[in-house]
């Protein structure tokens, strides 16, 4: 089975910096797969490589079968690609539904008004926020933007979804719930690729992981694979006696 996303030898620079250097990775479909490392280790850099806010200085990128490599988010969003970003960016003064519906306008299926509200409804009640639709952005919480920046990226009807540490700034319970909310989202049939720094968490969650380390992969492979990795555990995660909990299960 072809890969869902193929990133074969690509590199980033900024100036005199190579912030992602010879990265190759796949992701399958209906798969989770997270991205861990240090930070400045070219994470999000390569994310906004893969979504099109960088052009690539070198290597191929193919989704669901197309070279995407160069093209504008804006194009990438309409071939079912889209992502939520670390810093929340709501529309602060619509309402928490009509955020949602400006990612239905602009997805992969660029719906009228009309569909693209009731696209926006039907997600509010997946990811919980049915009853805060009415409610104007910048009314909620941080745990409820995050939510809403999920939402507006799945109103796009991706395919694959970018999800850029969405667990940051969360409490305990939050964190659960958006770890279900993000299973429930695998398994309505939308794969995932996850940036994040909670370990347990993205340890659980991820089918497999990728670790960059200055801008290089490190290591690629399964969680119990990665949390024993010699290189992981110096440049990463520092105790090796951490292995264990880390990965074990909830």
């Amino acid at each position: 089975m072809m890969p869902l996303l193929e990133v074969k030898d690509v590199s980033k620079r900024f100036g005199g910096l190579l912030a992602v250097s010879n990265v190759s990775f796949t992701l399958n479909q209906g798969e989770i797969l997270g991205l861990i490392g240090p930070n400045g280790a070219g994470k999000t850099t390569l994310f906004n490589v893969v979504n099109g806010v960088f052009k690539s200085d070198g290597g191929s990128i193919n989704f669901d079968g197309h070279d995407i490599a160069g093209k504008s988010p804006h194009r990438v969003v309409q071939m079912g690609l889209a992502r939520t970003h670390q810093i929340v960016q709501p529309l602060n003064e619509m309402t928490v539904r009509d955020n949602v519906t400006v990612g239905a306008c602009f997805g992969r299926e660029y719906l009228g008004l009309n569909a693209a509200r009731r696209v926006a409804g039907d997600v509010l009640e997946q990811v919980g926020m049915g009853a805060r639709a009415n409610q104007l952005a910048r009314s909620l919480t941080i745990a409820g933007k995050k939510r809403l920046e999920v939402a507006r990226a799945l109103a796009a009807k991706p395919k694959l979804l970018l999800l850029d540490e969405v667990l940051a700034g969360l409490n305990p319970t939050e964190i659960a719930k958006m770890i279900e909310l993000v299973r429930s989202i695998r398994d309505s049939g939308v794969s995932v690729f996850m940036i994040e720094h909670l370990m347990q968490a993205v340890m659980n969650l991820s089918d497999r992981i990728v670790v960059l380390n200055f801008g290089q992969k490190l290591a690629e492979g399964r969680p119990e694979e990665v949390a024993r990795n010699p290189q992981v555990i110096e440049a990463y995660l520092g105790d090796p006696n951490i292995a264990e909990k880390l990965t074990e299960k909830n």
